[in-house]
């Protein structure tokens, strides 16, 4: 039996997934939480096997809940169920090191079957999240948008070098080259433009 935590903020929403996923064969709803700290101390009170994990949630958003879930509950895996389709949104994610992204326009077949493949130790990326993000023009190299992502975190270049193996020099020279193609003054004003477009 899938053990599943959900975490959606809307009630009738999450109450829906409850009930409708509890019907699945395999699946048992063990909790629910409405909020990014409610989610956190259900998953460490009831170790579920798989969370079912909203972006967009009140005080503390669903990607830094999945990077504290990763930390602090290892054991469980993560799979985001999303009405935010930018493949920025996505980056973040996987990077959180969430196991599946799917967007709420899926099926309940479709939602429980990413669950049972979550669980069993595999991956999932949305067909929809692909076919959009590689349709998705940016003025970026998935290298140039890989190093903004760290700088993003507040990462320094040095950090950033040692992140991805290579110099300093390279990525600074990086740094630099984003910043021009967003036409951006700074690197901060970079990720702002980035960010807004769903380029990292």
């Amino acid at each position: 039996m899938i053990e599943v935590l959900v975490v959606e903020d809307h009630a009738v929403v999450r109450s829906g997934l409850v009930t409708l996923l509890s019907r699945e064969l395999g699946i048992r709803i063990t909790g629910q939480a409405g909020d990014g700290p409610a989610a956190l101390a259900e998953a460490e009170r009831l170790r579920p096997d798989v969370v079912l994990l909203d972006i967009d949630l009140p005080v503390m958003d669903g990607i830094a809940v999945a990077a504290a879930l990763t930390a602090q509950v290892p054991g469980c895996r993560i799979l985001m169920l999303t009405a935010l389709d930018r493949p920025g949104h996505l980056g973040r994610a996987l990077a959180a090191g969430v196991s599946g992204y799917l967007l709420k326009s899926a099926t309940l077949a479709e939602t429980a079957d990413a669950i049972r493949r979550i669980a069993a130790g595999g991956r999932l990326v949305d067909p929809r999240m692909r076919d959009r993000r590689a349709a998705e023009l940016t003025p970026l190299t998935e290298r140039e948008a890989e190093v903004l992502r760290l700088a993003a975190t507040g990462a320094h270049a040095r950090e950033i070098a040692a992140e991805l193996f290579l110099s300093v020099g390279t990525v600074r020279n990086r740094l630099s080259s984003a910043v021009g193609k967003l036409h951006a003054r700074t690197l901060v004003d970079a990720l702002r433009i980035a960010e807004r477009h769903g380029w990292v």
